[in-house]
């Protein structure tokens, strides 16, 4: 695995869990009720794959010749991104509730 690699995968681990990290919509807006809807993180997900996939096409067509690909690396690939997402829905959604429930 080359650095380039290595660094991708990092950022794109860091991309997947940055929806479940702020409460802010888009990473600008404060909501108004003080806490951001589970439809806004995943808005920001599937904004994050796009960018993480396009930022992963520069990275190889500045490596090598960009490979046509087809429907099935699109499948992996978003599946692969929600397998990265889950420690932060774990962070955000199942540990923070349990300490809340554990204290009453």
């Amino acid at each position: 695995m080359t650095a380039n690699v290595a660094i991708l995968l990092l950022i794109v681990l860091l991309a997947a869990n940055l929806p479940f990290m702020t409460e802010r919509v888009l990473f600008v807006l404060r909501p108004r009720s003080g806490h951001k809807a589970f439809g806004w993180r995943l808005v920001e997900l599937v904004l994050l794959y796009f960018a993480a996939g396009a930022l992963a096409w520069l990275v190889e067509k500045r490596t090598d010749v960009p490979h046509p690909q087809g429907w099935e690396f699109y499948a992996i690939t978003a599946c692969l991104f929600l397998v990265f997402a889950f420690p932060g829905f774990v962070l955000r959604y199942l540990l923070k509730h349990r300490a809340v429930h554990a204290a009453d």
